[in-house]
């Protein structure tokens, strides 16, 4: 299985948070690649510089490929299906991480209930 994590799923990995579910631990465990994207490393940027969240983008950034895991980059074809999608969810941060999950496919691990309207390719725990 090929895994997209949400930013925040992503954060709960690197911080070894309590939030990050023994079922979600599975899931990492057993998949066979685990992507990142460069819209979550621009999400955090921006929340960062707004004082939403303290955290170390660069060293996070570093982190995907040290841990091993994928960085996947935002494509024009990802920006093209975001505007195909229904209006579920607001957020421009969740909607281009379903867009990719749909384009590439990837399965889209998140705790967001709000974002299994969109596909069966997402997770959520």
């Amino acid at each position: 299985m090929r895994i997209l994590l949400d930013t925040h799923i992503y954060l709960w990995v690197v911080f070894n948070n309590p939030k990050l579910s023994k079922t979600a631990k599975k899931i990492l465990t057993s998949a066979d690649e685990i992507y990142v994207s460069s819209a979550s490393i621009w999400e955090m940027s921006i929340k960062s510089s707004l004082g939403k969240l303290n955290v170390d983008v660069p060293k996070l950034a570093s982190e995907i490929i040290s841990i091993g895991f994928y960085e996947l980059p935002v494509r024009v074809h990802h920006s093209l299906m975001v505007r195909t999608l229904p209006a579920i969810h607001k957020d421009p941060f969740d909607r281009m991480l379903i867009a990719q999950a749909i384009s590439e496919p990837l399965n889209l691990l998140t705790s967001d209930k709000r974002l299994a309207g969109y596909s069966e390719l997402v997770i959520t725990v």
